[in-house]
């Protein structure tokens, strides 16, 4: 009687393990069913705008290099629009002659003449001084401006040699900018006599900030047709 009422347990117990088993199976079924429903009701993702693709040129640099043009060329005009001042230039060996003209109403024309100083830096060549000297004004005297880098001390004069035996010209820094410090020279005619007849290389000569004097070159070559040309403009 044990025995028999033993095994209708077991067999109750399986069955009911049958059937909680089946009813599992066919819920996982089931829900997997769903999603994949689900998944195949989902719009399919549109791709995304194709940025062409673009390609930069690389500038090619072209070397730079000075030349001196020979005595008293025809100027060279550089093309403007009509509203904008006509540049020209002008080469006299050493010496650049610069014009610039406003055509106004009324007519305004800026001349000067001038040599630039450079210096190596890094492998470039970089501008370090600039000699200027204005068409003056009708019955005034000729001036020489001298600029040079901002680093520059005010207890010592500047000075200008046409050669290492002239006294030459000497003045104090008269103002500072961003750009450079300016010193203000009148040439008398003692002193053109001398710049037109230079057949060495004259000399600009300053102090910096540091204490150190500098020496920078200045050839008089082609001067004296240089400032015949501009007393002309």
């Amino acid at each position: 009687m044990d025995n028999v009422d033993q095994s209708g347990m077991r067999t109750d117990f399986m069955k009911k393990i049958g059937t909680h088993l089946a009813t599992w199976v066919a819920g996982a079924a089931l829900i997997t069913l769903l999603e994949a429903a689900a998944a195949a009701q989902q719009p399919a993702p549109r791709p995304g705008p194709t940025r062409p693709q673009t390609t930069q040129a690389t500038p090619t640099a072209q070397p730079a290099t000075a030349q001196l043009a020979p005595a008293q060329p025809a100027p060279s005009v550089q093309a403007t629009p009509s509203n904008e001042p006509q540049r020209t230039t002008a080469t006299y060996d050493d010496w650049i002659i610069q014009c610039q003209t406003q055509t106004g109403p009324p007519l305004h024309k800026l001349c000067e003449m001038t040599q630039v100083a450079q210096v190596e830096a890094q492998g470039k060549s970089q501008p370090f001084s600039r000699v200027i000297i204005p068409r003056p004004a009708k019955d005034q005297p000729s001036t020489l401006v001298v600029q040079v880098p901002v680093n520059v001390s005010f207890s010592t004069n500047v000075r200008v040699q046409s050669s290492d035996g002239d006294q030459g010209l000497a003045a104090s820094f008269a103002r500072c900018v961003p750009d450079g410090c300016f010193a203000d020279f009148e040439i008398k005619d003692e002193a053109l006599k001398k710049f037109r007849s230079a057949s060495a290389t004259g000399k600009l000569s300053f102090t910096d900030a540091g204490g150190r004097g500098l020496s920078v070159p200045l050839s008089f070559k082609g001067f004296g047709n240089a400032y015949d040309a501009l007393m002309k403009e």
